[in-house]
C-alpha cells in the first residue's frame, strides 16, 4: 500500500487494523479524541509520549469494557494529568 494522508486512508486503515486485531467496534468514533490526546502529549511532554499515551488510554479503556465512554473517560483523565504537568 502507498503512503496516503487523507481521512479516507485513515478510515481504511482503522477498518483493516480492527479486522487484523479482531475488534468489532468502530474506532472512528474515538479517533478525534485520541488524536487530540496524542497531540497534547507530544507538545506537553515529548513527542514520543504521543503513541505511548494513546496506547495507555486504549489499555485502560479496554480493561474496564472498551466502550466509547470508557475511552472518553481515559482521555479526560490523561488531559487532566497533562494540564497539571504543564503547570508544574
Amino acid at each position: 500500500m502507498s503512503e496516503q494522508s487523507t481521512p479516507s486512508a485513515l478510515d481504511e486503515w482503522l477498518a483493516e487494523a480492527c479486522r487484523l486485531l479482531g475488534i468489532t467496534t468502530d474506532p472512528r468514533l474515538s479517533t478525534p479524541l485520541l488524536l487530540d490526546v496524542a497531540a497534547r502529549a507530544a507538545h506537553t511532554v515529548v513527542r514520543p509520549a504521543a503513541p505511548i499515551t494513546t496506547f495507555l488510554v486504549g489499555l485502560a479503556a479496554g480493561r474496564v469494557g472498551g466502550s466509547d465512554e470508557d475511552v472518553a473517560r481515559a482521555v479526560r483523565a490523561i488531559l487532566a494529568g497533562l494540564e497539571a504537568w504543564e503547570h508544574d
